[in-house]
């Protein structure tokens, strides 16, 4: 793939500059930091441009918070000027992580999110007999930036641009030794962490011939009608991302299996003919409309408050054949739908 150059001036440009504040400011806009930089917009895009074009320009610490839901993970906020210039940044590298992918994988691509990536797992469900299950140990922690550096090298020969990327790579995740981690909560760690492994993708459509494959973010599906190939791919993909990648596979969450027992995958569990709930994701939904049933008979949440923490779940649960689970639940479920119309209109 021939590389791109003269890309700097795109992010630096005042105006594409002020596109990004205002991208960066969607659902961000009653935030003290979003609300001064949109007020002053003018005054403090300019600032970051003289930065940017001058190269003074590094990203401000970051305040860190946990959640725990499902697991415990350490998300990073940046200020919102780093937003910004993550924001300009990504436009311009987007278009080239596009061309630099495969079909089948999925998140931080326009219609290729996590809906998208279930239906096209269960079409290969319905065509081959066994599954492959495969997740990297602790990605986000542990991505080594010069692998990450290495695979925009490959698409860019902006110098400027690179040495850009290279200071918001650098200013990396707290907490990761150093040279690795990307921080949780960045726009530009999504995009940087599915392009890197974009070359893992490529290895297994090109190199091992699988034919069916779904990769979101760092999980990943391969399917076969032999268990032996799926056996040999485990064997040659654990090699690849221990030596290529500087990553290691995660032992204990590989499985191998027919699909008629049920691929798990993004919370859910896929057979040919139907989609379901796994067991943890099912647990939190429950405990998730129990609790916001409970704060709003006790008057601490509305039914406005309900709605905006019930919509993911609820919108993610629709993906699944939830007949029964909606059965069980019975008013639990009912006051879900209720608020999310409530709020929706």
């Amino acid at each position: 793939m021939k590389r791109v150059g003269y890309l700097f001036e795109q992010v630096a440009d005042f105006g594409a500059l002020c596109a990004a504040a205002r991208r960066a400011a969607r659902g961000k806009g009653e935030t003290p930091s979003a609300a001064s930089f949109t007020f002053h917009m003018e005054t403090e895009v300019l600032k970051l441009q003289r930065e940017l074009l001058d190269g003074s320009y590094r990203p401000r610490p970051y305040r860190t918070f946990t959640v725990s839901d499902p697991k415990p993970r350490t998300i990073s906020a940046a200020e919102f000027r780093d937003r910004v210039a993550h924001h300009a940044l990504c436009a311009v590298l987007e278009p080239l992580f596009e061309r630099a992918a495969i079909f089948d994988s999925y998140a931080c691509r326009p219609g290729k999110g996590s809906h998208a990536a279930i239906r096209r797992a269960q079409a290969f469900a319905r065509r081959f007999g066994y599954f492959l299950k495969l997740d990297v140990r602790k990605f986000f922690e542990n991505a080594d930036h010069g692998v990450i550096k290495r695979s925009l090298g490959r698409l860019v020969k902006d110098k400027r641009l690179l040495a850009l990327a290279d200071v918001i790579i650098d200013h990396g995740a707290p907490g990761s030794a150093p040279g690795k981690g990307l921080p949780i909560g960045n726009l530009t760690s999504q995009h940087f962490a599915n392009h890197y492994l974009s070359s893992l993708d490529h290895f297994i459509k090109e190199g091992l011939r699988v034919r069916g494959y779904v990769r979101y973010m760092d999980d990943q599906l391969l399917f076969s009608d032999s268990k032996d190939s799926l056996r040999d791919a485990h064997r040659r993909i654990r090699a690849f991302v221990e030596g290529e990648l500087k990553l290691d596979l995660k032992s204990e969450a590989t499985i191998l299996a027919p699909v008629s027992e049920g691929v798990p995958f993004l919370g859910l569990r896929l057979w040919p003919g139907v989609v379901r709930l796994d067991g943890p994701a099912k647990r939190r939904l429950i405990r998730s409309l129990r609790m916001g049933a409970q704060g709003l008979a006790s008057g601490r949440l509305d039914e406005n408050d309900l709605a905006a923490s019930l919509r993911s779940r609820l919108g993610h649960a629709a993906h699944a054949d939830t007949l029964g689970l909606r059965r069980s639940l019975g008013d639990l479920m009912d006051l879900g739908s209720e608020a999310i119309r409530a709020r929706t209109g």
